[in-house]
């Protein structure tokens, strides 16, 4: 039996991670254990729409224990053997840039497992808007093995420059597990981060 949604409770999670099957299985152990704290939940996956690496153990995962999976892909990934077809609803993009506005207005929430560029640009980027005060949604980096411990580090040296506010590091989470992660959502409470330019 499926966990009651909390009145405040994110309906959908958007989960942003690597498309590549070279990694440590490690990490597919974690999408897939992520994969099923959402459906157990009654979340909505958002993600890339993609059926190999992290991506595909993610949505499969959901899949598997009756939860929905909602992929957002650019036309031009949309190929047999990339594009996870079995999607409950697969939005087909012009571009990256459609890709990534449509993922960040459909979701509640944010989490990145391990990933590569296009992972670490799509968060920062969620970072920016919340900076900006266009939203204010959880996000969370899953720090799998202490895969984002380096970012962590930039972040604080950006921090120690003065280039951002010490208040900022309320926009993001850094979580150690699925189950800290799915608290952090769960437990969330935007933070009053006042004007940026002052």
């Amino acid at each position: 039996m499926k966990a009651m949604l909390n009145l405040n409770s994110p309906k959908s999670i958007c989960v942003y991670c690597a498309s590549s099957d070279a990694i440590s299985q490690d990490f597919f152990a974690v999408a897939n254990e992520l994969g099923a704290a959402i459906a157990r939940a009654d979340y909505t996956l958002i993600y890339g729409g993609g059926e190999i690496g992290l991506m595909g153990e993610l949505a499969r995962s959901v899949h598997s224990r009756d939860g929905r999976v909602v992929g957002v892909i650019p036309e031009f990934l949309r190929r047999p053997g990339i594009s996870y077809e079995s999607a409950d609803e697969l939005i087909v993009t012009v571009d990256m840039r459609e890709r990534k506005a449509i993922m960040e207005s459909r979701a509640d929430a944010f989490i990145a497992l391990p990933g590569g560029f296009g992972t670490l640009e799509e968060m920062l980027e969620i970072i920016t808007l919340k900076q900006l005060g266009i939203i204010n949604k959880p996000m969370v980096f899953l720090n799998t093995g202490g895969f984002y411990n380096g970012l962590n580090q930039v972040f604080e040296h950006i921090f120690d420059h003065n280039f951002a506010k010490p208040r900022y590091r309320e926009l993001y989470h850094f979580a150690q597990d699925v189950t800290e992660a799915m608290e952090h959502i769960e437990s969330y409470e935007a933070p009053m981060l006042g004007e940026k330019w002052l």
